[in-house]
């Protein structure tokens, strides 16, 4: 049985450690997605554009919010959705949004799994004396102690702190240089993936803040969502930057990421 699914922008980058920008990147993946340039056919062979349970939802007002303010606005918006058994595919922002994402799904699924595709661990205790930092977003969300499973795929910045971050909270991680073409992840009971963009290497997807060379290749993402063995309940992507992108190409690629996730989301 098909499932509904919404997507729902969040013009949110006020936890952003270095540079702001990703607060256009719904607006801008929305553009990629609707461009004249591709089609609304997903490689599996799912066509959107004509899908009744694909739906635009909009963005969440949370542009000048700021701290727990935001994150109320966020989790409520995602909650509403999902009390009407829609899937929620959610545009950011910076990544600080997924936690309010994550607590929102953790109220209608138990025992969820979290599948992180990104440059970087984002574990760090408190970041720049700001708990809701970019930077501190997977700290947060383990301390919780209701996920049943972090998966960090792509991570290549990891100091001692983080590996130590990491261990504390029972995180999984697969750096990039120990990557070894892993394409299918198996996940037991309910599973929520989230793409920060700077996970892709930097020759894909330059419109990122922070620029980490050596990271994942756009097919081996696209690989790892069609392969994932997994029941998909919602999804995320990230830190698009418009202003440090080139000729659009990393919004293109955000937009074909949402294609396949919603693909994946409609599954049921």
């Amino acid at each position: 049985m098909a499932q509904s699914v919404s997507l729902l922008g969040i013009p949110h980058d006020v936890n952003s450690s270095y540079l702001t920008g990703a607060a256009l990147a719904p607006a801008r993946i929305r553009e990629a997605i609707h461009s004249p340039s591709a089609n609304m056919w997903t490689e599996t062979g799912v066509d959107l554009g004509a899908s009744e349970d694909w739906h635009d939802a909009g963005d969440i007002a949370v542009t000048d919010l700021k701290g727990e303010s935001a994150f109320t606005a966020i989790k409520a918006a995602a909650t509403a959705l999902l009390a009407n058994e829609h899937r929620v595919l959610s545009f950011g922002g910076d990544h600080s949004v997924t936690w309010p994402l994550i607590e929102a799904h953790l109220d209608f699924h138990e025992d969820l799994n979290i599948l992180q595709i990104d440059a970087h661990a984002d574990l760090y205790a408190d970041f720049d004396d700001n708990p809701y930092s970019h930077a501190s977003v997977f700290a947060r969300i383990m301390e919780t102690k209701k996920v049943a499973r972090l998966v960090q795929v792509g991570i290549r910045t990891l100091n001692e702190h983080q590996r130590n971050q990491a261990k504390r909270h029972g995180v999984e991680i697969y750096e990039m240089k120990d990557w070894r073409n892993v394409t299918a992840l198996r996940f037991d009971g309910p599973l929520y993936v989230t793409i920060d963009l700077d996970g892709i290497d930097p020759a894909y997807a330059p419109g990122v803040s922070h620029i980490e060379p050596g990271g994942l290749s756009s097919r081996q993402v696209i690989d790892l969502i069609h392969r994932l063995d997994a029941d998909l309940v919602g999804a995320d992507i990230v830190e698009l930057n418009p202003h440090r992108d080139v000729n659009g190409m990393t919004a293109m690629l955000a937009a074909r990421l949402a294609k396949e996730l919603s693909a994946r989301l409609l599954e049921g």
